[in-house]
């Protein structure tokens, strides 16, 4: 809790908790470069599942990027269709590890899956008409949820939040917002808002933060934090 996720590096520890466990979870796209080098280490180890297999995935562009965390963007659990079938593959892990708890888990998938779907379609709908279609965020974490309603991400660090940005890559996105009228600059908890509160003063925007569900907060749920996260973007991308 607390840390930066792509910095993690598990400890001792931690190794042992997850030998020790009957189920290891992890969500895969290069998020937890360490996990598959520790599974292999593991000779009776947990069952294991990468909750993103299957999805299709973001490609990243940056050849620095590629190179030191691989070809994908890792933030599908931010986007409903994708976080659906995570669910689905964690369902189906948990069921091999507790085959006779089979039917519990799968009836706790059906009602996720409803929630998920009447959440996506709800805001499919409010984000359709009267409003802008880019999104600007200071950390590029919202591409799956950007593909799944229609919307166009801009960001000032990559997908990774490695680095600091170029003055040009500053200037970029500062002209981007004001080529396509943008009022709201989303950020986050996790990252340094400085960024983002000195481009939102140079194009004239606000600056509205979103939950990336990497926290680790307390009784936190999923839908419940992304219908907040949906209605923050329906208000800031709503054109008056």
């Amino acid at each position: 809790d607390g840390t930066e996720p792509h910095e993690f590096e598990p400890k001792a520890s931690d190794m042992m908790r997850v030998k020790d466990s009957k189920v290891f979870i992890y969500n895969g796209m290069g998020m937890e470069r360490w996990a598959p080098e520790m599974l292999k280490s593991m000779k009776d180890g947990p069952v294991a599942v990468v909750a993103s297999k299957g999805i299709d995935p973001i490609r990243l562009t940056d050849k620095d990027e590629i190179k030191e965390h691989g070809d994908f963007d890792p933030h599908v659990w931010l986007g409903p269709e994708e976080a659906r079938k995570e669910a689905k593959n964690i369902a189906d892990a948990l069921a091999a590890a507790s085959p006779e708890n089979k039917e519990y888990f799968e009836k706790n998938y059906e009602k996720l899956d409803k929630d998920l779907t009447a959440m996506t379609e709800e805001y499919k709908k409010k984000l359709s008409t009267g409003h802008s279609k880019e999104l600007v965020a200071g950390h590029a974490a919202f591409g799956y949820l950007c593909r799944d309603f229609g919307l166009t991400q801009a960001s000032v660090e990559d997908a990774f939040a490695s680095g600091e940005p170029s003055p040009a890559k500053l200037a970029d996105i500062i002209d981007f917002c004001k080529k396509h009228n943008v009022k709201t600059i989303f950020t986050e908890d996790m990252i340094s808002p400085a960024l983002t509160e000195t481009i939102s003063k140079e194009a004239g925007a606000k600056v509205e933060t979103l939950d990336t569900i990497e926290s680790g907060e307390q009784d936190a749920n999923y839908v419940k934090t992304m219908k907040e996260n949906l209605e923050k973007i329906d208000k800031g991308l709503a054109l008056n």
